[in-house]
């Protein structure tokens, strides 16, 4: 390997450098330091209002900063224009919400973002999509409309769309929270199998039994600061901090 090609693999994909956001009078960031390594999987965890989805919605501009710095693979992630919509191209997200077009096909919706941000011919998308909804066990209902599928179903659909843009990082804003109990370890076992492929993940998810599992790094949120950030085992076994303890017990049987 040479020196720049190891130089680069080095890199992370996404970095965020003295962060800080405010809601008016709420700071919802404060200081925010964070970088995400080449096909690491990072689990961001804390109580609500802890500012883990506004600093996973940062890392494409879907929300502004006030201060600071968001690198993709190194390069400054832009305010505006055509170069920020190439980069946020590069990053694949996954919301509570499905955000499907409710009057298009889950074939359709998932061929959109290629054909008309990628200029992929339409047999070229559809194969590839089609690939994506066999991957993530939907493809049967490649002809449906979203109305028509579960709501464990739409959000595998939502993440074989994020796929199709064939993205340096996927993040995850909490994308279990809006299903039915039944339907969560569905979408979940999708995530796993992305996270065993080498997927560059950041996940905002409530679901410790999956951050144990899949999580490479899990960091801990409160009060728009990570307090705390190790490995699932030193975390969830061994926290530093009281308000990490304070956390982990309050959910205790849950």
């Amino acid at each position: 390997m040479s020196q720049d090609s190891a130089s680069e693999k080095n890199v992370p994909v996404i970095e965020l450098r003295h962060v800080d956001k405010h809601f008016g009078d709420l700071h919802v960031l404060r200081d925010v330091n964070l970088s995400v390594g080449r096909g690491e999987v990072l689990v961001v965890i804390g109580p609500s209002g802890s500012g883990k989805s506004t600093m996973c919605r940062t890392m494409n501009r879907l929300e502004t900063i006030d201060s600071g710095e968001i690198l993709i693979e190194g390069e400054p992630l832009p305010q505006e224009g055509r170069e920020l919509a190439r980069m946020r191209a590069e990053l694949g997200m996954v919301f509570q919400q499905f955000n499907l077009f409710a009057h298009m096909t889950i074939l359709d919706n998932v061929t959109l973002g290629p054909r008309e941000v990628l200029g992929q011919g339409k047999e070229e998308a559809e194969r590839y999509a089609m690939e994506l909804l066999e991957r993530v066990g939907v493809a049967e209902q490649a002809h449906k409309v979203p109305a028509q599928l579960s709501g464990g179903q739409q959000q595998r659909a939502a993440i074989a769309r994020s796929l199709a843009m064939r993205p340096k990082a996927m993040m995850f804003d909490e994308p279990t929270s809006a299903l039915d109990p039944e339907m969560i370890n569905e979408v979940l076992d999708v995530m796993v199998e992305l996270a065993r492929g080498g997927m560059t993940m950041v996940v905002v998810t409530h679901e410790m039994s999956f951050a144990r599992r899949v999580a490479d790094r899990v960091v801990f949120m409160a009060d728009g600061q990570i307090v705390e950030e190790g490995s699932p085992d030193e975390f969830f076994d061994h926290p530093k901090t009281q308000r990490a303890r304070d956390f982990l017990d309050s959910i205790k049987g849950h």
